[in-house]
């Protein structure tokens, strides 16, 4: 294992050491009834799509670092049949993403390895002879083994079922489905191309060209081998979508000099759907944002943001209510209809093979929680397929459209594909693929809490209770810090990997003893628009210093918490909010790890030091990160990251350890050569796992014996 670790080894002896009586931290450990490996060992779903043919679905399980392609179809009896189509094994470090139906259903295409953000190959085995590359396969589901199409990403697959368009380098090539011939680059302009859609009869593919200071639509034709560009501008276009009949193609139009994400404002220069002629180029603003709340453009977590419904009509999301929903407009103007009122938020969309239902995620009437709702792009009252008290997620829908199929999970059972059912319950798509000793009846089900941070915001959190507490023993504590900040964590196993073993390490941690408080800290999503831009955040004055008080002061005043042993745990974001409350808080967080955190807002942020960039926001950048208080720092600190981040630079880490030194402060690291910031490497997460169980087991727990 390629894993550097700097430890006190004064405090690992302990654990050699034998004695005849039982102490409270011997008791405190045999707490403990399964392993981090057990709770972390159901594989994770990914990638869920339907076929458009023979009412197939398929997905990614990735099952202890061994990634392969699944799918399902429908037996004769009515009930589906799920098997792996791929057999790769071993924890291999091969990513596998992107997966693209052939018109027929038969075959899937699918990227494996690389970086799926777009940057360099991933070299985490540190291999000699350098990374491998990103490489796109096809594979037949009823016979043959994987065919290597090309090396590159995003494969598209023509309606025609003859090829396949993909990127590469930025551009696009084309490659025969059968791999019978040779790739051969398409498309080869200025700038980086992405997000390219095939017409629905194969002839023309539709993209879009980023050049840096804008990005337009373009449409390169088969038959005349040219290019037309859509109506363009010194704005940024986005997320073309093609009208059923071929004609039209709408897409987003954002504003130019968009302020940076942490610096967005409530409001803006709205934000707008254009529509073009597919063949002249020749366009037009279908509709506009209002001025005021929901100018600024934020979508869906899904890659389509544009929904081409029946009767010509066009489903988006917007903000206009302060929480993200949907709407409709018809192709030839007029007024949008919200389709989805309420104080909820909408994530994840799809629509069904009609055309006629928009299949959606969202947190109504359940805050904490997600299900799977369907609307009449028409209008309508929405219709809940998956009432109770499960987590469902990035929903599809069968080719017959009589099947919709989500990621679900629940307190105790993690996320699996399954088959929505609104009046009974929701069936397991793919029974028996969860480990035997897999811990799902020692799970606890955590608290939904709420409470005011020093400012008085009000603040949801998941309580995680031992399942053997009781109010009148003091234990030990952890609050955790998601990353992002874009998230929310849920009463459930989460819908995306590293907060699914989020999830499950705070499960292994309450199980162990501890009381784990969860915090869904302002900046995320879930609560509407003000709480996702909240004012004076992040580099402009870390106003979410206000919910690590909040919760260290909501801890200290329960009767179950010891508040002289209250720990903070966190990555990328997370990992900032941990620094945050070790470097300012070190009175009530008594110790920390922080997984590949931001240290220094004022050296991270390119646009701080722009030209033309009042001298006070680099310095407002420099108060609001940890290192500008490293003077009140105490606590003592495990800092992990990869070496090979693509997310948060490493130099951040550099920077914090330095200080540390400086300061005189207790700190461990572990760095992990070539890992990047998702951590490729299931024994890398392990790692990381066990060694924040050791250091807290060390901090929290023996040390206070030894006093």
């Amino acid at each position: 294992m390629t894993i550097f670790k700097v430890l006190r080894l004064a405090g690992l002896l302990t654990l050699l050491c034998c004695v005849a009586s039982v102490t409270p931290t011997q008791v405190f450990a045999q707490n403990r009834s399964f392993t981090i490996d057990q709770v972390l060992s159901a594989p994770f779903p990914t990638d869920l799509i339907a076929a458009p043919s023979h009412g197939r679905i398929a997905w990614v399980f990735d099952a202890r670092g061994s990634r392969n392609v699944w799918i399902a179809e429908p037996s004769s009896a009515g009930s589906y049949q799920s098997r792996a189509i791929t057999s790769y094994t071993g924890d291999d470090a091969q990513s596998i993403g992107q997966l693209a139906w052939s018109p027929d259903g038969e075959s899937i295409a699918y990227v494996r390895g690389g970086d799926e953000g777009g940057g360099p190959d991933i070299n985490v085995l540190s291999l000699p002879q350098g990374a491998p590359p990103k490489e796109i396969w096809v594979i037949s589901v009823n016979h043959g083994t994987p065919l290597k199409l090309a090396d590159g990403d995003s494969p598209e697959i023509s309606p025609k079922g003859d090829s396949v368009a993909y990127r590469s380098h930025g551009q696009i090539w084309l490659v025969p489905l059968d791999g019978n011939a040779k790739p051969a680059a398409l498309v080869s302009l200025k700038g980086t191309i992405d997000s390219f859609r095939w017409s629905p009869d194969g002839s023309r593919i539709a993209f879009v060209s980023g050049r840096a200071t804008h990005a337009i639509v373009g449409v390169y034709d088969f038959t005349k081998k040219s290019v037309v560009w859509l109506a363009p501008s010194v704005d940024h276009d986005a997320d073309p979508e093609w009208s059923p009949d071929g004609k039209q193609i709408a897409f987003v139009r954002i504003p130019a000099h968009v302020q940076d994400v942490f610096y967005w404002q409530r409001t803006g220069q709205p934000w707008s759907i254009w529509i073009a002629d597919a063949l002249t180029g020749q366009g037009h603003a279908l509709w506009k944002a209002d001025e005021g709340i929901g100018s600024n453009f934020h979508g869906v977590a899904t890659e389509r943001q544009l929904l081409w419904g029946a009767d010509d009509r066009i489903v988006f999301p917007w903000e206009r209510t302060g929480w993200l929903h949907l709407y409709s407009v018809s192709s030839k103007g007029g007024t949008a209809q919200l389709l989805t009122p309420g104080d909820f938020e909408v994530f994840e969309t799809t629509i069904s093979p009609d055309r006629k239902e928009v299949v959606y995620s969202s947190n109504q009437d359940d805050i904490d929680r997600r299900h799977v709702w369907k609307v009449s792009v028409a209008g309508g009252a929405p219709s809940n397929l998956t009432p109770g008290e499960g987590l469902d997620s990035y929903p599809v829908v069968s080719s017959d459209g009589g099947t919709v199929v989500t990621l679900r999970s629940d307190a105790k059972n993690p996320i699996h594909p399954s088959i929505a059912t609104p009046a009974g319950a929701p069936k397991d798509l793919a029974p028996g693929t969860i480990p035997s000793d897999f811990p799902a009846s020692q799970m606890v089900v955590p608290q939904q809490v709420i409470f005011p941070a020093a400012d008085g915001l009000m603040i949801h959190g998941q309580l995680f209770l031992p399942p053997s507490a009781s109010g009148s023993t003091r234990r030990p504590t952890l609050v955790f810090f998601h990353g992002g900040p874009i998230r929310q964590m849920l009463l459930g196993w989460h819908p995306m990997d590293f907060y699914s073993y989020a999830y499950g390490m705070n499960q292994y941690l309450a199980n162990k003893g501890y009381v784990v408080l969860s915090v869904n800290y302002r900046g995320g999503v879930g609560y509407g628009l003000n709480f996702r831009v909240p004012p004076n955040f992040g580099p402009a004055g870390s106003s979410e210093m206000n919910d690590i008080e909040g919760a260290g002061l909501y801890l200290r005043n329960r009767a179950d918490v010891d508040s002289k042993r209250i720990g903070v745990w966190g990555g990328s974001y997370g990992g900032l909010m941990t620094a945050l409350a070790l470097a300012r808080n070190s009175d009530i967080f008594a110790a920390g790890v922080d997984y590949a955190g931001v240290h220094d807002w004022s050296v991270l942020l390119p646009f701080i030091k722009a030209p033309g960039v009042p001298p006070e926001v680099a310095r407002i950048a420099w108060d609001s990160s940890p290192l500008s208080s490293m003077k009140t720092w105490r606590s003592p600190v495990l800092v992990i990251q990869g070496d090979d981040d693509r997310n948060v630079e490493f130099a951040q880490t550099v920077q914090l350890i330095e200080s540390l030194r400086k300061q005189g402060v207790e700190f461990e690291q572990i760095v992990i050569p070539d890992e990047v910031h998702d951590l490729i490497l299931y024994r890398n997460l392990l790692t990381v796992f066990e060694a924040t169980d050791d250091f807290f087991n060390r901090h929290l727990i023996r040390s206070q014996e030894q006093k």
